[in-house]
């Protein structure tokens, strides 16, 4: 069972949501994903009487954050004086859609593009909702690329291009809310937010392309706007952040960010962790594991979540499973068991499926709690470890043709 998406009013209004949603201006300074000083710094900048700034700063939140408008002309208690003001200084607009793709079990991935930054070119990621029981759950993506290179990951393959912007971290939730209808009716009176009205959009992981950790302050800035009680106001037991082993913003994000921690493990011994997730090799399990140890606000009722691919043949044995329980022993902790999700020219293969199996019965004998991963959004390449930008596997393909045709020419 997945999360139903009331196709007879929500969808119809994530049509029109989407369809009405203004789209990015790189020319003009951005609201989006400024903390509440900021904007009211910025509209005192462009003359909006001091006096009045912090007022007209919560209406804007509301506006962006509750309602969800991409345009200041539908801020229905602003003046016109001050939208025209606010649309001549400032963008509120989304990224472009190059591409949506749902899956078979229900999965939606979109390719977006934002424009440049300074004297970059427009920049492209992928973000994935995954509908479920109870709940839906948002990926996104923290960076263009990564610098990561873990073996089994898909997005480890593509060039780290830049850090996201708080902007353009929290575009991919606007996003996502647009096209699902997670907003509610704009026509409605301000306000007229029914409380029995499901989310579709209830939590988020950082768990898509790049490193959190490697860009901690705009990730910071942009969940603590998704988890602000008077605007998208996600609780912050839903949003998990997901790290390959910075150590050093682990602490961070415990004490000011105060989400979910995740750690992608893999390994049980710092010589296979080291293969499979480099960045071990600064950062070995000992310093890992007691970062771990010391996360604020960690207990039984606040897990750690180690995240656990199954390699075949690598890290799938019953040894293995024995020196992971002995390995996070004392951590208040959960173990994801994730079936590999195969990409072109990966190296690995999935354990079997019993092998699996065997694997999270003994994880669960010794005390923690071992879910095995559905894998989901296979067919379209939204499973964990396979996001990587499109555009970046057709350049590489157009290079490829580009330079056929060159050297066909040269024989000429």
């Amino acid at each position: 069972m997945v999360v139903s998406l009331d196709l007879s009013d929500r969808e119809k209004r994530a049509t029109l949501s989407a369809a009405a949603s203004q789209p990015m201006d790189e020319n003009k300074a951005q609201l989006i994903g400024l903390t509440r000083e900021e904007m009211r710094l910025a509209l005192i900048e462009i003359g909006v009487p001091e006096k009045q700034a912090k007022m007209r700063t919560s209406q804007i939140w509301h506006w962006l954050y509750v309602r969800g408008v991409s345009d200041f002309a539908a801020m229905a208690n602003i003046s016109k004086v001050l939208r025209a003001q606010l649309d001549e200084g400032f963008s509120i607009g989304r990224p472009e859609i190059v591409e949506e793709q749902i899956s078979k079990d229900g999965t939606r991935k979109w390719l977006m593009r934002f424009p440049p930054r300074g004297a970059g070119n427009p920049v492209e990621v992928e973000t994935v909702y995954i509908p479920e029981e109870n709940r839906g759950t948002l990926c996104i993506s923290s960076q263009v690329g990564c610098t990561l290179t873990c073996t089994f990951c898909h997005t480890g393959t593509q060039r780290m291009v830049r850090n996201l912007t708080s902007e353009e971290i929290l575009a991919q939730l606007l996003v996502a809310k647009d096209h699902l209808g997670d907003f509610p009716d704009r026509d409605t009176p301000q306000g007229a937010i029914s409380p029995d009205r499901p989310r579709l959009v209830s939590n988020i992981v950082m768990m898509g392309m790049g490193e959190p950790l490697y860009n901690f302050e705009n990730v910071k800035s942009a969940l603590l706007i998704a988890s602000d009680p008077e605007g998208i106001s996600l609780s912050k037991r839903r949003i998990t952040l997901s790290t390959s082993g910075v150590v050093p913003g682990i602490f961070r994000t415990g004490d000011e960010i105060g989400v979910a921690l995740a750690i992608s493990l893999h390994a049980v011994n710092d010589e296979l962790r080291d293969e499979l997730v480099p960045i071990n090799k600064k950062y070995p399990l000992k310093e890992l594991l007691d970062a771990c140890r010391n996360y604020p606000g960690v207990n039984n009722a606040r897990r750690i979540t180690f995240e656990y691919v199954m390699l075949k043949g690598v890290n799938d044995s019953l040894k293995d499973a024995k020196e992971l329980a002995q390995l996070l022993k004392g951590i208040p902790a959960k173990i994801n068991l994730i079936p590999f999700n195969p990409w072109p020219g990966s190296v690995h293969e999935c354990s079997d499926w019993d092998q699996i199996e065997k694997f999270a019965d003994f994880i669960n004998a010794c005390g923690y709690a071992s879910p095995i991963r559905r894998p989901r959004g296979e067919d379209i390449m939204a499973a964990c470890g396979q996001l990587k930008s499109e555009s970046e596997k057709m350049r590489a393909r157009e290079r490829l043709a580009l330079a056929a045709m060159v050297s066909g020419h040269g024989e000429e």
